[in-house]
């Protein structure tokens, strides 16, 4: 998981192409809206809502477009869409096992796109179960580049259930229980230590080593997938060594 964290969050260094960064506002406001139906419109009450309008922030959507998500989300303003979680499943180039999560308000269109997207990119559709076992529920949170020490952050979360602390080049990932999410972020806002995001997200329990040619088809559907309006996150099990890493930063 390693080589892909640090490749995501090397390619989220380098800034987010005007057209992709509103993709990224968009599905931003989706989880903030999705958050306050869930868990009210209170930060202190509800956690997951804390944790999407401070993704937000981090991402410079603006506070007016944050504020109307959140009355959108508890009914104060018409316009909000009654989103379903739906997970569709697949392989990619070199059996890369892929999960697509979505947020949507339309079943069919969301399962069209998926298929589509894959199709298209060298991907295949695969049976519902038969490519999520590879995957665990995790809480993932990011700290910054700069913002502590490996040594420091591993202190200040021990105690809160997080499981590791993987350097990514810069920024540090720490790996816990999804239940543990909000502790683990508790801890370090506690150590004073900043943070980029915190959420539930899925990790690979096993992984598959890609050259960069592979990787660069993987790379190529999973911006297609993620193209699609209803489409927030795509989690594959692919891993990158340094030098492929290395290879890949060529290209930029």
């Amino acid at each position: 998981m390693s080589g892909h964290s640090k490749w995501a969050t090397t390619k989220h260094k380098k800034a987010v192409i005007d057209a992709r960064r509103g993709k990224l506002f968009a599905k931003l406001i989706k989880n903030i809206e999705v958050a306050v139906r869930a868990g009210g419109d209170d930060t202190s009450a509800n956690p997951t809502l804390f944790d999407a309008i401070q993704k937000a922030r981090k991402n410079s959507v603006p506070l007016d477009n944050i504020e109307r998500a959140v009355k959108r989300g508890s009914g104060a303003e018409t316009g909000g869409a009654d989103y379903q979680t739906i997970m569709y499943e697949g392989y990619g180039p070199n059996g890369v096992a892929m999960l697509i999560e979505c947020l949507s308000d339309n079943r069919n269109r969301a399962a069209s796109d998926v298929r589509v997207g894959m199709t298209r990119n060298g991907g295949t559709m695969a049976d519902p179960g038969s490519v999520s076992y590879l995957f665990n529920r995790k809480g993932v949170v990011l700290v910054p580049e700069g913002a502590s020490t490996e040594d420091a952050v591993f202190e200040a979360v021990l105690d809160a259930g997080a499981q590791e602390v993987n350097d990514l080049g810069g920024p540090l990932e720490v790996i816990s229980e999804a239940t543990d999410v909000v502790k683990v972020r508790t801890a370090l806002q506690a150590a004073g230590i900043d943070y980029e995001s915190a959420e539930a997200t899925f990790v690979p329990s096993m992984t598959v080593p890609v050259d960069a040619d592979t990787a660069r088809k993987v790379f190529k559907l999973i911006e297609a997938l993620e193209d699609c309006d209803d489409v927030q996150n795509v989690y594959a099990n692919f891993d990158l060594s340094d030098e492929v890493i290395a290879e890949l930063d060529k290209d930029s």
